[in-house]
């Protein structure tokens, strides 16, 4: 099952039509402050202070990237919040040891940040995979964010609905069979008619996944593998240990903005077929509408012809819908009240 993970993830290196790969590097308009957090035993993460004042604001990066990849994004910022960023564990200048890239040890990394610095209910701002950190904390720790922000990192990873066909679910659901047939010698020791059918119902429910992506891999270039290959940025084995430790999240209690690139925009899908993109178009609006109907806290804003890196694309897009929501939030203990 390990194996079949492997390979499923080197098909999954286009999180709908964004790719997996680093954006094209930034040049900072300001220096921020760095700092780097013991989260684990040998484990130190970079985080970045660009200031501000206000309500703390926390960015954390997708696939690929470090926190850097914020560095003209996040001083548009800072005269409304106190911004910070975190590069997750194995990118950039934080450690990268060897395990600890599940999405749970990766949401407590956040955590350990938040508690060492002394960061009370920020607003977690997410792009990409790192949704699934943003659902990790807004299920287990509702009360340590006031709000989550989903920048095009609302897929599969982030929310689980097996009905939307969202490409993300296919590995989640093959996680989730890994964990269930460690449970096969006790299934079949105890004559466990329980654990039987919560294996058969996974199994049933990754072939219907492995068909839509059977449809899928029809129209897609031979060799998706050369989209984690040909990056410089990071070891494409990181990738490879956080595609692996995806979980299901389905009820998270936090207010929530959905930010996703609906549909996305001509240059970004120009090397895929038309048929390849209206396939995902169609799960893309799937996945959406699922969010809108199974999470009642949540605000869904689809923003038409964004590249997957929204916040470069699109950056005066993302600036208002942010304010806008964030501005509706309640005023924490220590802040006034907006005028």
């Amino acid at each position: 099952m390990i194996t079949l993970i492997r390979n499923l993830a080197i098909t999954i290196v286009v999180a709908a039509s964004g790719s997996l790969c680093a954006a094209d590097e930034t040049t900072p308009t300001s220096k921020p402050v760095q700092l780097f957090v013991t989260v684990e035993e040998n484990v130190k993460l970079e985080v970045v202070d660009w200031g501000g004042s206000g309500r703390p604001l926390v960015l954390l990066a997708g696939l690929g990237n470090d926190i850097h990849i914020f560095d003209k994004f996040a001083p548009k910022l800072t005269p409304r919040y106190h911004v910070y960023g975190i590069t997750r564990r194995g990118f950039g200048a934080s450690s990268a040891p060897e395990s600890g890239y599940s999405s749970e040890r990766l949401g407590e990394d956040v955590i350990a940040v938040l508690n060492e610095l002394k960061i009370e209910r920020p607003v977690l701002v997410g792009h990409s995979i790192a949704g699934s950190e943003l659902s990790y904390i807004g299920t287990v720790y509702p009360n340590r964010a006031s709000a989550l922000i989903y920048i095009e990192a609302a897929y599969g990873y982030a929310f689980y609905d097996e009905s939307t066909g969202d490409r993300m679910n296919l590995l989640v659901d093959s996680v989730e069979l890994q964990k269930k047939l460690e449970q096969m010698p006790a299934a079949f020791a105890l004559n466990s008619k329980q654990i039987t059918q919560d294996i058969l119902a996974s199994v049933q429910q990754l072939e219907r996944c492995l068909r839509d992506q059977q449809e899928y891999l029809k129209e897609v270039p031979e060799n998706p593998k050369s989209f984690i290959e040909k990056s410089k940025e990071f070891d494409p084995t990181l990738a490879l240990r956080i595609l692996g430790g995806l979980r299901k999240y389905k009820d998270i209690r936090v207010p929530i903005l959905a930010l996703h690139a609906f549909p996305h925009s001509a240059k970004e899908v120009s090397r895929f077929s038309k048929a390849t993109v209206e396939w995902t178009a169609a799960r893309e609006a799937a996945q959406a509408a699922a969010i809108e109907k199974g999470l009642p806290s949540a605000h869904v804003v689809r923003i038409a012809q964004a590249s997957h890196f929204m916040f470069m694309s699109n950056e005066a897009d993302i600036l208002r819908e942010m304010e806008q929501f964030i501005g509706k939030l309640p005023p924490q203990a220590d802040q006034p009240p907006r005028r």
